[in-house]
């Protein structure tokens, strides 16, 4: 396939304005392909040359201005307009197109469950092309007119509000002028929830085999969509600018959701059939906050060239968790009071991870770096989400929200159903400051890398300095949290109070600055977590944040060590064992779910999965397993009453209650003994509770299969009790786990030969097949892997591309002879440009594994 290039996307803007888009697609032709018929009327400003994309199944035929052309010019996915005269055009396209099974173009899924079957577009990049033909690029906006004939018993759902005309015949409503990769339709027999909020209708979809379970969640849903809803309009002078709000939930979604204007589309996993934490529901609310964001940054203003991304991702990341940390607290119901600890415990090392590995690149970058969409695709990473929403939240905490805001309004007015730039962006948000943004967005978001600020602490009798050693070059505005011990005269028992907190700009040349008073037991910078940084503790503030990490008062300040604790982990700065016992100290007593979550899903993913030598692993799982005892046995007697809050609104210092299901769920995953889980399988329930659902007993028979404790009978028997879609999932993991030869060669066959699996059944299939346990097994896989991928992304696309460089990558192999393999497949120049960068950022990270090993 021909990808875009920036110069040619420049060139083709220059020359064409598209006006509308006239698309009629038929779905009821069959179960592999569907009609498009599509006409674009456009204006050439001068006589010249250009293009349209389109990937057909077949092209039956296509005119321009009446006139026919020949099918038989398309090459590849372009098919050549040459000769254009100045002036105003149509051009008409008649296709067949295929449905996809990968979750790209227009994707097709039928329901194990129930039998009905389901079709719904991502567009995202290049995909329109898979379902209709487009002059494919960001800022040649346009109006689309899409009508849709379905089959009888379906709904359409699209940009725009919808209309049946005749049996199975659905419009919908022109759009305004947006992007073609925003365009998006979504067929079937949904179960809506639907409502009207601020004068616009809003709905819930999803497919029927789900819809208890939406029904359960179909009030917390739409009232944290019309709480953010209302909060961006007290934050934005531009009104909502589309004509409806939808939300589907929709199945084999690839990524965690997707802006479509007026029908943002979600991951039905967001539908929870089993149960699920708060902090699980908050991210949940989390990406509804983000994708709103969005329909002003992203889908009224969008970007001119993909090296902008960071302008839709970044901002949308940031607003998302902000604008629902503020929304929760003046809805006064909603759980969520402060997003922020989620994100710092979990989002934010993502973006730290992302930019320490060689494929770093600049939160906003060169435009050069991004000459092509195949380059624009690889920039959908941790830095443009995570790194660049903590930029932005450092410029917040040095600019000020409120100019903040007053910028970012200037730019939706200039801008609003067009398209911009960085510089657009730092221009308008200079409109409402004195201060130098311009140097502020090169020292931030023009360079790479993570500074890294070390405290030095200094008693000197009535004072105390505080120096801070600054490696990096980017300025940061912070808050210092100063604590000292505390002894409960009830209890005994010695905690950490605030002292008090202060705002610094950290100077460039290493000025201490001095505080009245001793020194305090406990000395924090960054304790707000408002700038992107490593953070170091002077020796003895970290000696007291390890031997008191649960006693510290404010959760978000406890996110910030145990990130520390992290990031030295992963320098090789603190023994992996270190972090496990401070985790086993701590966590029992650790009143903030998110932590509990993001501590234990590090260690287990992390520490003992990769950073621990294998000899030392089964040590590892038994601290894991002795600490999910130790948090079941917190829970212990306690009802969901127990965990309401208080009437003033404070919560109660007992767990929340999604902390039991947290501890089975690792207590599963760490088990080195079949015993107690087959009781709770064979027994249907956790003792003390909770019962368990068809997620926990997949969990369960997945950790089973990998112990070699179960076989294939019993896994098609839970397959018959759970049916659906989760369950085939499940199963095709707990064969995958299975510790045969057979088993083995039957998924690996599944996932690089016969190329039938959906996306999802890969992933599921990739999940189960690589094991710790197995390595021995396993072992003449790892080098199967490369050559198997490189030909597997070559014929199946991106999106099975980046399932195999992730979910199937041997991430267990932890030695130079795995990294040797790797390097070498690198070489290879059929490697595609997603899958090389996927393996790159894998073959950094099992560097960085054996690094750690090997530092102590």
């Amino acid at each position: 396939m021909s990808v875009l290039t920036r110069n040619e996307a420049q060139t083709r803007a220059q020359l064409l304005d598209v006006h509308r888009y006239t698309v009629d697609l038929d779905l009821t032709t069959g179960d592999e392909t569907f009609d498009s018929r599509t006409a674009i009327r456009f204006t050439a400003h001068t006589a010249g040359d250009t293009f349209v994309e389109i990937k057909p199944e077949t092209l039956r035929s296509l005119s321009l201005d009446g006139q026919p052309l020949d099918p038989e010019r398309l090459d590849d996915n372009r098919y050549p307009l040459d000769h254009l005269t100045p002036g105003t055009h149509e051009l008409t396209v008649d296709a067949t197109m295929h449905y996809s099974r990968t979750g790209e173009g227009m994707h097709r899924f039928t329901d194990p469950a129930d039998g009905e079957t389901y079709v719904y577009t991502q567009l995202f990049m290049e995909d329109v092309q898979r379902v209709f033909a487009a002059f494919d690029q960001p800022d040649l906006k346009s109006v689309f007119d899409l009508t849709v004939t379905a089959p009888t018993g379906w709904t359409v759902l699209g940009n725009g509000t919808t209309t049946r005309t005749t049996d199975g015949r659905w419009t919908i409503a022109p759009t305004p002028p947006i992007s073609t990769y925003l365009v998006a339709v979504a067929a079937g027999p949904w179960h809506s929830v639907t409502t009207h909020h601020a004068g616009i209708p809003f709905g819930i979809h999803c497919r029927r085999s789900l819809a208890p379970h939406l029904d359960a969640d179909a009030d917390e849903i739409l009232d944290i969509t019309r709480a953010c809803y209302d909060r961006y309009h007290q934050k934005f002078d531009e009104p909502y600018p589309f004509d409806s709000y939808d939300q589907a939930f929709v199945p084999e979604f690839n990524a965690g959701a997707m802006e479509n204007p007026g029908l943002v589309t979600f991951r039905d996993e967001f539908i929870y059939r089993s149960a699920v934490t708060d902090t699980e529901r908050q991210t949940r609310a989390v990406v509804i906050a983000h994708e709103m964001a969005h329909m002003w940054f992203g889908d009224l203003v969008t970007l001119t060239w993909w090296d902008d991304i960071w302008l839709n991702e970044s901002f949308a990341e940031y607003m998302g968790y902000q604008t629902l940390t503020e929304a929760s607290v003046r809805a006064g119901e909603t759980p969520f009071p402060d997003t922020w600890v989620e994100f710092g415990v979990s989002r934010k090392g993502w973006g730290y991870d992302a930019d320490q590995r060689s494929t770093t690149h600049p939160v906003a970058p060169d435009p050069d770096a991004v000459p092509d969409t195949a380059s624009a695709l690889l920039n959908f990473d941790g830095i443009s989400y995570a790194k660049g929403a903590s930029a932005l939240r450092q410029l917040v905490a040095w600019l000020g929200e409120k100019d903040f805001l007053a910028g970012i309004n200037t730019h939706f007015a200039r801008h609003k159903f067009a398209n911009a730039t960085l510089a657009d962006f730092i221009d308008n948000l200079a409109t409402a400051t004195d201060r130098d943004v311009h140097t502020w967005a090169a020292t931030w978001l023009r360079t790479t890398g993570i500074d890294t600020l070390t405290a030095h602490v200094e008693n000197t009798g009535n004072s105390w300095n505080l120096t801070i050693d600054h490696a990096g070059n980017r300025p940061h505005r912070i808050t210092v949290g100063t604590y000292d011990h505390s002894l409960d005269t009830q209890t005994g028992a010695d905690h950490l109070t605030l002292r008090g907190r202060f705002d610094l700009d950290i100077p460039q040349d290493g000025t201490p600055t001095t505080q009245p008073g001793r020194r305090p037991d406990l000395v924090v910078p960054n304790d707000n977590d408002l700038t992107y940084a490593k953070i170091r503790l002077d020796p003895d503030s970290w000696n007291t944040a390890l031997t008191h990490l649960s006693g510290i008062p404010d959760a978000l300040t406890r996110a910030l060590l145990w990130n520390t604790a992290r990031d030295m982990v992963r320098d090789g700065e603190l023994h992996p064992t270190v972090h496990l016992t401070a985790a086993r100290t701590h966590l029992p007593y650790e009143t903030d779910l998110a932590l509990v979550q993001g501590v234990l899903g590090f260690a287990a993913t992390h520490i003992a999965d990769r950073y621990l030598p294998p000899q030392d692993r089964p040590t590892a799982l038994t601290t894991l397993t002795s600490l999910s005892r130790d948090l079941l046995r917190r829970t212990e007697g306690l009802t969901p009453k127990d965990w309401e809050p208080h009437q003033d609104g404070t919560r109660p210092d007992s767990p929340a209650p999604g902390l039991r299901l947290t501890a089975v769920r690792h207590f599963i995953d760490a088990a080195t003994q079949p015993d107690a889980i087959q009781d709770w399988l064979r027994e249907g329930t956790v003792p003390g509770g909770p019962e368990l659902d068809p997620e926990l007993r997949w969990r369960i028979l997945t950790r089973l299969a990998v112990l070699g404790a179960t076989d294939d009978t019993a896994i098609t028997h839970e397959l018959d009790k759970d049916p659906s879609a989760t369950g085939q999932e499940g199963a095709a993991r707990c064969r995958a786990a299975l510790p045969t030869p057979e088993a083995k060669k039957a998924a690996w066959q599944a996932m690089f030969t016969d190329d039938t699996l959906s996306n999802y059944l890969f992933t599921a299939t990739a999940q189960g097949f690589w094991q710790p346990e197995q390595a021995e097994l396993l072992h003449p896989y790892v080098a199967r892997y490369y050559p198997d991928v490189i030909a597997l992304a070559a014929r199946r696309g991106p999106a099975i591309a980046e399932a195999a460089g992730r979910y199937a990558f041997p991430a267990h192999a932890v030695d130079p002879d795995s990294i040797r393999l790797g390097d070498q497949a690198l070489d290879n120049p059929a490697i595609t440009p997603a899958l090389r960068r996927k393996l790159t950022d894998q073959l950094d990270d099992l560097r960085r594994a054996l690094a750690v090993r090997n530092a102590h």
